[in-house]
């Protein structure tokens, strides 16, 4: 059993450094509208991650999907 947490980790840190630490937050409510627009606008669909070959985890999926669906 593996019980390296390298991939959240490295998540976490690359949030706290390229969007919170940037940021005042007003409230509570906002810092967590920013986090998950964050992770939904920004990481997901526009940030090229190395270990997807430089795509983003939406590219990614999207081939992904197609493989699966050439396949079946």
């Amino acid at each position: 059993m593996c019980w390296d947490n390298a991939a959240a980790e490295s998540f976490f840190a690359t949030l706290k450094n390229e969007m919170y630490y940037r940021q005042t937050f007003a409230t509570r409510a906002r810092a967590r509208f920013a986090v998950a627009e964050y992770i939904e606008v920004f990481y997901n669909r526009r940030r090229l991650h190395s270990t997807l070959g430089y795509r983003t985890p939406f590219e990614a999926l999207a081939d992904y999907r197609a493989a699966a669906t050439a396949a079946a």
